[in-house]
C-alpha cells in the first residue's frame, strides 16, 4: 500500500527552509557559552608527576617550584552528551488551525537544535514517533541533520501516534547517559508513564507544541468529533478544553522531566531560547 504524502507544510522552498533553520540555530545558541564543548585542556582536573613523553607545555610550574619535582597539568576528557530528539510525527500534529502546523514548528525546531547542539560539539540523533521509520543515531555531521530535516517536510497526514511505544523501545538501547527531547503535542496517553521511566536514567525535555484550537473558546455549538491517531470519539463544544497542559507539566516535573508548551499562533522563540539557556543545555556536555 502506498501512503499518500503530502507537500511541505510550511510553505518554504528547500533554499528558504536551510535559512529559515539556520536562523533558528543561532536563535538557539545566541550568548551561550560553547568553550565547555571543545573538550580537552578547558577543565584543569589535578597535576601528577611528569613521565617521560608528557608535553612540556603541560608542566605546572608552581607545584614543580614547590615541591622541587617536575609536575604536569592534567585536564578534563571531552564531554559530548549524545543528544536524541524524539519527533512526533502522528495525524493530529499536522491538524491546524493556522498556517504553520505544529508538525511544520517542529521539524524546523528539531533541525534548529540539531545545528546548535552540533556547533557545541554534541552529536545528535533522531527518532520518529509515528508511523514513519526514521531512527537516525547521534552524528556531528550537519548534512545528515539537512537530509534527514528535509525528509521529514513530506508527511502522511494518517499516520498513527506511537510516541509511548517508540519511548519504551528506546530506552533499552541507550547505553550512555543521554539529553532527550520530545516534541510532540501529547496526545498519546501512554506517553507521560513512558517518559517517566525515561527520565529515571536519562535528562529529558518535553516541548509540547499546542494550536490555539485546543486550548478551546472556538466557537460554534455542541459537535461530535473522533480522535485523529486513536479514533476515540467525542462530544464537544465551542468552550472544550482538549488537553490540560498546566497537569501535565506538574505531573512531568514531578519526575524530573523539564516541559515547555509553545503555543503556535503566539511568539515563542525567545521564551524557548531562554527555557535552554537557564537550564544550560546548550553551554555544557552534561549536567
Amino acid at each position: 500500500m502506498v501512503k499518500h504524502v503530502l507537500p511541505p507544510h510550511d510553505h518554504l522552498d528547500e533554499r528558504q527552509f536551510v535559512i529559515a533553520v539556520r536562523r533558528l540555530a543561532d536563535c538557539l545558541s545566541y550568548g551561550s557559552d560553547s568553550s565547555p564543548f571543545l573538550g580537552a585542556g578547558t577543565d584543569y582536573v589535578q597535576s601528577r608527576v611528569y613521565q617521560p613523553g608528557d608535553p612540556v607545555k603541560f608542566i605546572d610550574w608552581r607545584v614543580t617550584a614547590r615541591t622541587g619535582k617536575v609536575y604536569v597539568k592534567e585536564f578534563e576528557a571531552p564531554k559530548r552528551m549524545p543528544i536524541y530528539l524524539l519527533l512526533d510525527t502522528s495525524a493530529s500534529m499536522c491538524v491546524s488551525s493556522r498556517r504553520m502546523s505544529k508538525y511544520a514548528w517542529a521539524v524546523q525546531l528539531a533541525a534548529g537544535i540539531a545545528l546548535a547542539a552540533q556547533s557545541r560539539m554534541s552529536p545528535v540523533g533522531i527518532l520518529g514517533c509515528g508511523e514513519k521509520e526514521l531512527h537516525v543515531k547521534p552524528t556531528l555531521l550537519r548534512n545528515v541533520v539537512y537530509q534527514w530535516s528535509h525528509q521529514l517536510r513530506h508527511h502522511d497526514f494518517r499516520e498513527k501516534t506511537r510516541l509511548g511505544e517508540s519511548v519504551r523501545q528506546l530506552t533499552p538501547s541507550l547505553k550512555n547517559k543521554c539529553l532527550i527531547f520530545v516534541l510532540s503535542d501529547l496526545h498519546d496517553p501512554d506517553a507521560v508513564e513512558a517518559l517517566k521511566l525515561l527520565a529515571q536514567e536519562h535528562d529529558c525535555v518535553v516541548l509540547q507544541l499546542q494550536d490555539p484550537a485546543e486550548r478551546g473558546k472556538v466557537g460554534g455549538g455542541i459537535f461530535r468529533a473522533q480522535e485523529a491517531e486513536t479514533g476515540e470519539a467525542f462530544v464537544g463544544h465551542g468552550r472544550s478544553v482538549w488537553l490540560d497542559h498546566t497537569l501535565m507539566w506538574h505531573e512531568l516535573n514531578r519526575c524530573g522531566v523539564d516541559h515547555l508548551l509553545l503555543e503556535t499562533d503566539r511568539p515563542f522563540l525567545p521564551k524557548l531560547r531562554q527555557f535552554l539557556q537557564r537550564r544550560d543545555y546548550f553551554g555544557k556536555g552534561s549536567r
